[in-house]
């Protein structure tokens, strides 16, 4: 009987653990209205075992999942909606997948980034105006792509955006 209720523990302590979930918190991603927290939720729900609990306020994004694999799933979704910010794991990484290449450009296309409404183009705009040699942008709410103008380099437009919590595609 002593044997069977040991047993019995063990499985149960065996099917909590391979049963724990993996969790990884993104902060600093760009979040200021309900359809920011809407997109975000739905860009995770794209991977495949993912889930998404988006704090507006916090500007952050926990995604959790059943493993390490799942979770990451869900942060490459996340990027690939247009959203970006930094991981509190070393494990599960945001990937730069901008396409920014080196040197200076007199204009470029940038696409995929999340501008669904008038604060979201300012917030994109404001963080496009602190790179050196921009001259005019064409970042407007609900646009799918716009043009960066100036002579300016590819790479420090994508990162800019990104530290504004967006990313996009250079085009």
């Amino acid at each position: 009987m002593k044997t069977s209720i040991l047993a019995l523990i063990a499985t149960g302590a065996l099917a909590a653990f391979a049963s724990a979930e993996t969790t990884v918190k993104i902060s600093g991603v760009h979040l200021c209205c309900k359809s920011c927290v809407v997109g975000a939720e739905k860009a995770v729900a794209k991977a495949k075992g993912a889930t998404a609990t988006v704090d507006k306020d916090g500007g952050t994004v926990t995604i959790t999942g059943a493993d390490k694999a799942a979770v990451q799933a869900g942060v490459d979704a996340l990027v690939a909606g247009g959203y970006y910010g930094k991981s509190d794991s070393s494990d599960v990484t945001l990937k730069d997948v901008s396409g920014a290449k080196d040197g200076k450009v007199s204009t470029m296309t940038v696409g995929d980034v999340h501008l669904c409404c008038d604060k979201c183009a300012n917030a994109a705009k404001k963080a496009l105006g602190k790179v050196k040699g921009v001259t005019s942008d064409t970042a407007t709410k609900k646009v799918t792509s716009f043009e960066v103008k100036g002579d300016f380099s590819p790479k420090e437009v994508m990162a800019a955006l990104q530290d504004a919590g967006f990313t996009g595609k250079a085009k």
